[in-house]
């Protein structure tokens, strides 16, 4: 079967050239989509690399590159990667006897991170502080190497959440360890991990790993979407093929028929969500999604959009997860999520951002039911809550 590769960028930089390279040899085309780049560097980096090109005169968000590339793409076979992401060899093939099963809407690989990280493990047992019921060790303050400040990119089970506000007496964020557990700290290329700090002292640095980024994606009992074993290492515990919710947009292959089907990505949602959007669309049409580990792609990750820890990062996926939950999900669960995206306070704007979308994504839930095969209480029941859980899962 014809494939094709379908990469979306806004602005040129080594990975876009390291990403295209990573598929020539992968597929039968590659379609760079040039999603508004200032002097159409984007397109320049194509044409250098061989790539077929989409030009936008403006940046439509990730969504809106993705179905200009789809209407572009000629293969039966279509690839999405993401340009900060490096294909292994045999990504695409990996997936091409699942996708014979025409059940099968989409293939999402194993999705690594492309840096090493640090394993950082302190010799603490857990404790009860207080009401709190999770099991906590110590407040961790600072995690630091090379002058670069990583408290709130470190990441696995041995880390609870960033938290804001006074401990001890002490102003500023912090973060608790759950004890014993080990969590992992970012290494860039020229990092040494036996330089890494800890609230400025040495860090008991175990070892350097590779780190899942995502092995598939789950649906929340709240309607969030994640990362099935996100931050936790590559040791052979996600080498399983499995049925999932759905997968990461960052490297997803499809049925170009199945994307005519249920139609492109949610080009209101500009970024985030619009993957979790488009497999809750295919799970409602009746189709599965399948993880087949033996396709592996290396992800940078935060490389165009500045990461988790953004304001508009977090505006942008706290609001697309209530415009997914209206698009998709029982309409019993829109309320009171809706209630918990506003109360949490942690995305400003949301309430603004929410009256005037939310509207148009329940306009467009009607339109998109004419394609449902299955209600959406049935696929809730089958899948909200299940997989936010694996072997050493990150805590709560």
């Amino acid at each position: 079967m014809s494939s094709s590769v379908i990469v979306v960028s806004h602005r040129a930089h080594d990975w876009l050239r390291r990403s295209l390279a990573s598929v020539q040899e992968e597929s039968d085309e590659v379609v760079v989509v040039d999603n508004g780049s200032a002097g159409a560097v984007v397109s320049e980096v194509a044409r250098r690399a061989g790539a077929r090109t989409v030009r936008l005169t403006q940046n439509l968000g990730f969504p809106g590159g993705v179905n200009a590339g789809l209407a572009a793409a000629r293969g039966e076979i279509v690839a999405l990667l993401n340009d900060d992401a490096m294909a292994e060899s045999g990504w695409i093939t990996s997936a091409l006897q699942d996708l014979a099963d025409t059940t099968v809407a989409a293939v999402t690989p194993k999705l690594v991170f492309h840096f090493p990280y640090a394993v950082v493990r302190f010799d603490d047992a857990s404790r009860q502080v207080g009401p709190d019921p999770r099991p906590l060790g110590r407040a961790i303050r600072s995690i630091s190497l090379g002058g670069k400040e990583l408290l709130g990119h470190a990441i696995g089970p041995g880390l609870h959440r960033l938290e804001e506000g006074t401990l001890d007496g002490e102003a500023g964020p912090w973060r608790w360890t759950t004890g014993p557990d080990p969590f992992y700290v970012p290494l860039g290329p020229d990092d040494r991990p036996e330089a890494l700090l800890v609230d400025g002292q040495p860090a008991p640095v175990e070892a350097t790993t590779r780190i899942i980024n995502s092995a598939g994606t789950y649906l929340s009992a709240h309607g969030f979407g994640g990362d099935y074993g996100f931050g936790n290492p590559d040791d052979g515990t996600f080498d399983t093929p499995a049925e999932r919710f759905g997968g990461c947009g960052a490297a997803l292959v499809l049925r170009a028929e199945t994307a005519r089907r249920i139609g492109g990505f949610a080009a209101d949602f500009f970024a985030y969500y619009e993957d979790l959007d488009w497999c809750w669309r295919a799970q409602l049409a009746g189709l599965r999604v399948r993880y087949q580990p033996a396709g592996v792609v290396r992800h940078v990750g935060g490389s165009t959009s500045g990461g988790p820890l953004d304001s508009r990062v977090q505006r942008l996926a706290a609001r697309n997860r209530i415009l997914c939950l209206a698009r998709n999900g029982p309409l019993a669960q829109l309320g009171p999520e809706t209630r918990r995206a506003v109360d949490d306070g942690r995305a400003d704007g949301i309430v603004g951002q929410l009256v005037r979308s939310l509207p148009r994504a329940l306009a467009q839930r009607v339109r998109l039911a004419r394609a449902w095969q299955r209600r959406p209480e049935e696929v809730w029941a089958q899948w909200a809550g299940v997989n936010e859980r694996w072997p050493a899962s990150a805590p709560s």
